[in-house]
Formats: structure tokens, C-alpha cells, sequence
């Protein structure tokens, strides 16, 4: 048997590029499911990536259980040393896609429940139709999800202090309102002060803990801060459900400028104790957050402008 026959096959590096991509795909969303939806792939095909490329490098990458999926140490300094280039060569095709032509891809999109139905949602009709090579997936959730862990590119925020480990732009202002239908009124008097909310029917916000309301006004002497704690017939987690129970002529209910201002300017709410403002529990304005890049992915910029464009003069 002479040398030649004896020397084993050289390692193709070539060949484990894209069992490497799905390697930084798992790590990085920590999950082979989100993974194989991340790459429009079986769960089964990045299992079996993932083993052959543990049959290459002749050791475990990936440490599995029925409940969670880590790297292992091995794993773990692979993916370091190859995520920025595979996030490079990303955005270098994004680029160049871009610069080609018609914007194109996946475009997901998390939103709270209310704002995302009553002013995410309308506004995407007329941006597929301008940009048909785009595709959205859009959740509507309150829980505020990590947008890398989970994949997305771009999150809408209610919010006052937008985090600083994520790209903020301010799409409009937004500010909270006290209001009670006039049949509400009518029957039970119409607050004059802050304080007298804790003898009214409230409908509080359901949060952990007791329900109190705190409001702030400016004055010669500076600004005077109140609690006022508010209890009632309902609480609920959704601006959307206290709205119509206030309609209904439950009680007085804190809400938020979107999703009470079509009411208020039809007459059917009415705002309370304007010289006091609610502070310190919705956002005073809304948000489009997408994670930190060199580049920002053409579509993303495109929803952003999109959406500044239909919410920037308020609601």
C-alpha cells in the first residue's frame, strides 16, 4: 500500500458551511424548531446538519435535553469564532439584493395586542402593495419578547425609555387619558380632583398588586404628584377590553391615546381632569425598535419610514 493509498480524504471546509450557518441559527435562538423555521428547513434536516458537523470536527457541539437545547464548550468557541463572519455575509447579499432592485424577504414583526390590531395592522395593505417581494409575519403579544432570541427584525413599543441595546426610532407622541362615558356621568358625578377617583367605579389596568393611579400637575410651586388608589367592577390586560367597558358605562377607565381617541373625538368618551396628567404607566410615545447593525436590512428601514409616515401626526 504505497503513501498515497494510506493518506485519509481532506476535510472539505467548503462542504460544513451550511451545517456551520445552522450551528450559529441554534445558538443564537436556542432551539432546533425556531432554528429549522429561521431557515425554512425540517427540524429533522438541522438535526442532521448539526450531527454531521459533530462527525467532522469529532466532537460534541450541541448538548441536548427533552426540555433545552446548549452548546457545548467546543460549540460554543465555533460559534464565536464563526457568527460575525456568517452575520457579514448576510448583510453583504442583503446589500447587494437591495442595490439590484425591488426590496425582497421576510420582514417579522412583534407588536402589543391593541396598538398591533388598531394601528400595525391597517397599515400593511398599502405596504405589500407598494412592496409585493416583501412578506411579513406579524405577532401581536404583550409579552415583551427578546428580538434576536426570537427572530425578529423589528418590534413596535409603547414605551418612555426605549432600551439602549437596541436601534429606537420615535414614530409619534402618545400620552395617557382619563375618561367615562356621559351615561357613566350622568349617574354618578363628574370628578373634580385626583382623589375623589378612590369613591368612583375605576377599571384599572391588571398589573401585579393593589391598582393605583398617579397623576401630576404643574404648578406655581412646581409639580405636585398624587397617588390615588382606584379599585371597580373589572380589570383587565387589554386597552381594547377597558375602552368598550367604559362605552358601556362601567366606570372610569386610564387609557391610552390610541386606542381611546377615535371615541373621545366622537363624543362617546369623555376626558376627565385635563389640568392633571396620568403619569408613569403607559409610554409617552411609540417605538420602532430593531437590533444593532452595521447595515439595517432594507425592509426594515422601508416599515419604519412606512409606519413614521401613518402615525406621525398622532392620534
Amino acid at each position: 500500500m504505497n503513501a498515497a493509498t494510506e493518506r485519509q480524504p481532506e476535510l472539505r471546509n467548503d462542504l460544513l458551511w451550511g451545517q456551520l450557518h445552522a450551528l450559529t441559527v441554534v445558538a443564537q435562538l436556542g432551539s432546533f424548531t425556531k432554528a429549522a423555521q429561521r431557515l425554512s428547513l425540517s427540524k429533522a434536516a438541522i438535526s442532521q446538519r448539526i450531527a454531521d458537523l459533530e462527525r467532522a470536527m469529532g466532537a460534541q457541539l450541541v448538548a441536548r435535553t427533552t426540555r433545552s437545547v446548549r452548546l457545548t464548550e467546543a460549540g460554543q468557541r465555533l460559534v464565536e469564532d464563526t457568527e460575525a463572519s456568517f452575520a457579514q455575509i448576510t448583510r453583504s447579499l442583503a446589500e447587494l439584493r437591495d442595490a439590484a432592485g425591488q426590496p425582497r424577504g421576510l420582514l417579522r414583526i412583534t407588536a402589543p395586542v391593541a396598538l398591533g390590531r388598531q394601528h400595525v395592522a391597517p397599515q400593511l395593505d398599502a405596504f405589500l402593495r407598494r412592496y409585493p417581494e416583501i412578506r411579513i409575519e406579524l405577532d401581536l403579544s404583550d409579552r415583551l419578547v427578546p428580538l434576536a432570541q426570537e427572530g425578529f427584525d423589528l418590534a413596535i413599543r409603547h414605551t418612555s425609555a426605549p432600551p439602549d441595546t437596541h436601534v429606537a426610532v420615535k414614530l409619534c407622541d402618545s400620552r395617557a387619558l382619563l375618561l367615562a362615558s356621559s351615561a357613566y356621568l350622568k349617574k354618578h358625578g363628574t370628578p373634580m380632583h385626583p382623589a375623589e377617583l378612590a369613591s368612583h367605579a375605576c377599571l384599572p389596568y391588571l398589573r401585579p398588586g393593589p391598582a393605583v393611579w398617579l397623576f401630576e400637575q404643574h404648578g406655581s410651586a412646581g409639580p405636585e404628584r398624587l397617588k390615588v388608589p382606584v379599585q371597580g367592577p373589572l380589570r383587565a390586560a387589554n386597552s381594547e377590553v377597558l375602552r368598550e367597558a367604559a362605552l358601556a358605562g362601567l366606570g372610569i377607565a386610564l387609557l391610552p391615546d390610541f386606542s381611546a381617541a377615535p371615541a373621545v373625538r366622537a363624543g362617546r368618551l369623555k376626558e376627565l381632569l385635563p389640568d392633571w396628567r396620568p403619569v408613569g404607566f403607559f409610554g409617552d410615545a411609540i417605538y420602532a425598535l430593531h437590533p444593532w447593525s452595521s447595515s439595517t436590512p432594507r425592509p426594515v428601514r422601508l416599515f419604519i419610514e412606512h409606519l413614521k409616515q401613518a402615525l406621525g401626526a398622532g392620534f
